[in-house]
């Protein structure tokens, strides 16, 4: 990447804002902001694994129609979860864009939130939701989306431990 970019997210890294996020002794800056993230990710991930679930058949007795009110609240958890994890990554922008962990992760969430939205589009949008059985292509999603969230999340974990001069082989 060229050398204004990371000029760039020094300054963002250098930022008042960034540094009173990272270094302040306040409830207010950083643990406020992974409060704000952990809330984000439990509605975003929490709801649309339990929607997944029921698309595999877990809890086949309620009706598969009314969940689609669900999904306002995942995109909500999810825009939270983009406001926070800016200001996080804006706490440490240079290491966290030089490791590749990074983009893993990322690529992980975009992957999710297309499968997301793929199983709305095809199991909650369907008018027949309730009296057709779920296809297996619908089945495949739910468990897609399942697997994408978890590895969003261990990736997002391993990014807090490991640094690009942690993994092996880097030479970032």
């Amino acid at each position: 990447m060229p050398v204004e970019f990371w000029r760039f997210l020094k300054a963002v890294e250098l930022s008042g804002f960034s540094k009173w996020v990272r270094e302040a002794n306040s409830i207010w800056a950083y643990p406020t902001v992974l409060f704000l993230h952990t809330v984000g990710l439990a509605f975003a991930v929490g709801i649309s694994v339990a929607v997944s679930l029921r698309v595999l058949g877990f809890g086949s007795r309620m009706p598969t129609k009314p969940m689609d009110k669900f999904f306002p609240i995942i995109w909500a958890g999810f825009w939270l979860n983009a406001f926070s994890g800016t200001i996080l990554l804006a706490t440490d922008a240079t290491a966290k864009m030089k490791n590749p962990v990074f983009y893993i992760k990322m690529g992980f969430i975009l992957l999710a939130v297309i499968t997301v939205q793929l199983t709305r589009n095809r199991v909650f949008r369907n008018h027949d939701a309730d009296t057709t059985p779920v296809s297996m292509n619908s089945k495949i999603l739910a468990a897609s989306s399942i697997f994408l969230w978890l590895a969003a999340i261990v990736t997002g974990r391993l990014l807090a431990y490991l640094t690009a001069t942690h993994i092996v082989g880097s030479d970032i």
